[in-house]
């Protein structure tokens, strides 16, 4: 219920730019990136592919993404296009508002509480998911991780 009041809260404010909370995530994550196939996308926006795929494809039908040429072929590459670019300059400003109005309600100590508590159920839930996964993956540290 305070996931989608915040979603909703975050929504409203990006109206004027065409993207919606879970959009600006994904082009402003593209464009820190440069450009990132689906695999980097799930990872650094804690998504599942199904969730992310759906959005992507309504980002490239408007045009705010597109893919890229990639040396394997089997790997989809994207990145903002210049319309995205646009878009994300009018949507960060009314992020930034939103995330104003949410600091200024809660507070910075609370907020800064708030997120490092977030950060530790992402770690569980990520590490969860991990868990669950047939094929054992690697970590960035070259740690195996699988079945737990």
């Amino acid at each position: 219920m305070v996931t989608r009041a915040v979603t909703q809260l975050y929504d409203d404010a990006l109206r004027p730019s065409g993207l919606r909370v879970t959009q600006f995530s994904i082009v402003a994550t593209l464009a820190r990136l440069g450009e990132a196939n689906l695999r980097q996308l799930e990872d650094a926006l804690a998504v599942d592919q199904t969730t992310l795929t759906r959005s992507l494809t309504l980002l490239e039908r408007d045009g705010v993404i597109e893919r890229v040429p990639h040396p394997d072929g089997r790997i989809k590459a994207l990145r903002p296009t210049a319309k995205g670019a646009r878009v994300l300059e009018v949507a960060r400003p009314l992020w930034a508002q939103a995330q104003g109005l949410v600091l200024r309600e809660l507070g910075t100590k609370p907020w800064a509480d708030a997120k490092r508590r977030l950060a530790h159920l992402l770690d569980v839930a990520v590490e969860s998911r991990g868990r669950r996964r047939v094929q054992p993956s690697r970590t960035r540290g070259g740690r195996r991780r699988g079945p737990g």
